[in-house]
C-alpha cells in the first residue's frame, strides 16, 4: 500500500486545521458578539462551501489563481509563488473549503455564553485580550475541539476542491483521495480498499474520541 498519499494528507489536514485555528476563532468571536447588519452576509460567504459543489469552488480558485488572472500572473511574476498544481494551493484551498467546519461551532460555542461572563471579567480590569484567551476561550473547549475535529476530519475527506486546484502530481499534490480514485479507475480495487479502510478507522477513532471526550464519564453509563 503507498504511504505516501495518506501522509500527505495528514499534513495537509494538520497545517490547514492550524491555520483555520488562528483566523476562525477570532472570526467566529466577531460573528457572535457583532451587532453590524453586514453579519447576515459575512455568514453566507463563510458558509457557501458547505451547500456549493466542491468542484465549482475548485475551479473559480483555479481561475483566481492561474497564471490567466491578474492575481495569478501577480503572484507568479512579482514574488515567484505558484499556488496552481502545488501543495501551497492546497492548503489555501483547503482552508477556503473547510472555514466554515472550524467558525459554526465556535461561534456558537462563544454565543451560547453568558454575557455577564465577559462583563465580570472586565469589571476586574482584564483587558479584552487577557478575557478572550484566558477566560472565554477555557469556557468553550468543547467547542473548539469539535471545529477542530471537523476540519480535520472534512480536509481529509477533500476531493474536488484537490482535484481541481491541486491536479494529480504524486508527492506533491496526490493526497488519498486522489489515489483512491486513481486505483478504482485502474481496477485496483485491493489497493483502493487498503487506502479506504486507514481511511475509514483513523476518521471513526477521532470522531469517537472527541464523542468521548464531550461525555466524559456519560460515556461509560
Amino acid at each position: 500500500m503507498e504511504w505516501e498519499p495518506l501522509l500527505l494528507t495528514f499534513k495537509l489536514a494538520a497545517i490547514s486545521t492550524l491555520i483555520l485555528l488562528i483566523i476562525g476563532v477570532p472570526l467566529a468571536y466577531w460573528l457572535a458578539h457583532t451587532k453590524t447588519r453586514l453579519k447576515p452576509v459575512v455568514e453566507a460567504v463563510v458558509s457557501m462551501p458547505i451547500i456549493l459543489p466542491p468542484t465549482v469552488l475548485g475551479f473559480y480558485l483555479l481561475i483566481a489563481l492561474g497564471n490567466s488572472s491578474f492575481f495569478g500572473r501577480w503572484l507568479n511574476d512579482t514574488l515567484g509563488i505558484q499556488l496552481v498544481f502545488s501543495f501551497s494551493g492546497l492548503v489555501l484551498a483547503s482552508v477556503i473549503y473547510s472555514l466554515p467546519f472550524m467558525v459554526q461551532p465556535v461561534q456558537s460555542g462563544f454565543a451560547a455564553l453568558p454575557q455577564n461572563l465577559r462583563e465580570a471579567s472586565y469589571s476586574l480590569g482584564k483587558s479584552k485580550f487577557n478575557t478572550f484567551s484566558k477566560v472565554l476561550l477555557p469556557n468553550i473547549k468543547t467547542s473548539l475541539l469539535t471545529g477542530m475535529v471537523l476540519t480535520f476530519a472534512h480536509t481529509v475527506g477533500e476531493f474536488g476542491v484537490v482535484l481541481m486546484i491541486g491536479g494529480n502530481i504524486p508527492g506533491e499534490t496526490r493526497v488519498a483521495s486522489i489515489a483512491i480514485y486513481d486505483e478504482v479507475e485502474a481496477l485496483n480495487y485491493d489497493s483502493a480498499n487498503q487506502l479506504s479502510f486507514v481511511l475509514f478507522v483513523i476518521s471513526f477513532t477521532i470522531l469517537l474520541l472527541v464523542y468521548f471526550i464531550n461525555n466524559g464519564k456519560k460515556f461509560w453509563r
